[in-house]
């Protein structure tokens, strides 16, 4: 398998790297920008171009995989490989104007992740892992270096799912707890990049509430080969399985430490969520 991994690996960073060509062609144009169902999601012309252009190249070397990509969706094929695409992550923030994005590509054996590549059109840079072979830069330096500890407390992102409410109290209670206990809670509307700057150590950790799950493997799997944790909100390992979420799609990813200080905010934000939840309940009787 280690020869199919490392021509799937060279593969994905092509196909990234030519899609993040097209992307940073066009992100300063006029775009076409399309509402995708009904939860506040949008595509436009650069997601479906930079799809295309990377299930044709894939397609040309590993005709028989299977395919699922965010916006077509399932492209059937033996179901032993799977790969994973995300032609533009952070599309809101192009529709916008700005330029937090980048372009995801993974493959699964057997369901389990094992090759990612998120790559940034805006700065170049690629980054890279294959399972139990490390992660890397755009230079090939090893990923893993920890960012010193310049404040007291941590610098945080937060993600959270389309699927996820204005009202869902867990939610708001989450982001209170963590906005009091962080240096900084980014909410970046781009997973891919946040996971990025935790395997960099540009921030400290992740938490992720009712996630996408294309992005959660490719993410996660550069994060663990860069040396980082990642768990479930119930405490334990989580175990990146294609199709497999449930109540996984709820995580927090660090190191150790860092992981263990979220399982104290999760606590935390637990015992708020009932509460907040009343009080939302008689400003709402009140009014």
């Amino acid at each position: 398998m280690d020869l199919e991994l490392s021509a799937a690996h060279a593969t994905a960073v092509e196909a990234a790297e030519a899609a993040g060509d097209v992307v940073r062609d066009g992100l300063f144009r006029r775009l076409d920008v399309s509402a995708k169902g009904a939860l506040g999601d949008v595509v436009t012309n650069l997601d479906l171009d930079s799809e295309k252009l990377i299930i044709k190249m894939i397609r040309a070397r590993f005709p028989a995989h299977r395919i699922i990509s965010e916006e077509l969706g399932k492209i059937d094929g033996d179901g032993t490989w799977t790969w994973l695409i995300d032609p533009v992550d952070g599309t809101n923030n192009v529709a916008i104007g700005l330029p937090v994005l980048a372009v995801g590509i993974a493959l699964c054996h057997d369901d389990v992740p094992v090759v990612s590549v998120v790559h940034d059109p805006v700065s170049r840079r690629t980054w890279s892992a294959i399972l139990g072979q490390g992660a890397w830069d755009t230079s090939g330096l090893t990923m893993g270096r920890r960012r010193g500890q310049v404040t007291s407390r941590p610098l945080l992102a937060w993600i959270q799912g389309y699927g996820v409410s204005r009202d869902d109290r867990r939610a708001q209670a989450l982001k209170l707890v963590l906005s009091h206990n962080a240096h900084r809670l980014l909410d970046l509307w781009a997973p891919l990049t946040c996971w990025m700057m935790l395997a960099r150590g540009d921030i400290d950790g992740i938490v992720g509430y009712r996630i996408g799950e294309i992005d959660l493997h490719a993410g996660a799997l550069i994060a663990g080969e860069a040396g980082l944790v990642v768990h479930k909100f119930s405490g334990g390992p989580f175990v990146s399985r294609l199709r497999s979420m449930g109540d996984d799609q709820c995580i927090v990813a660090g190191s150790s430490h860092t992981v263990g200080d979220l399982a104290q905010m999760l606590m935390a934000a637990e015992r708020l969520a009932g509460p907040l939840g009343n009080l939302m309940i008689s400003e709402f009787v009140e009014h």
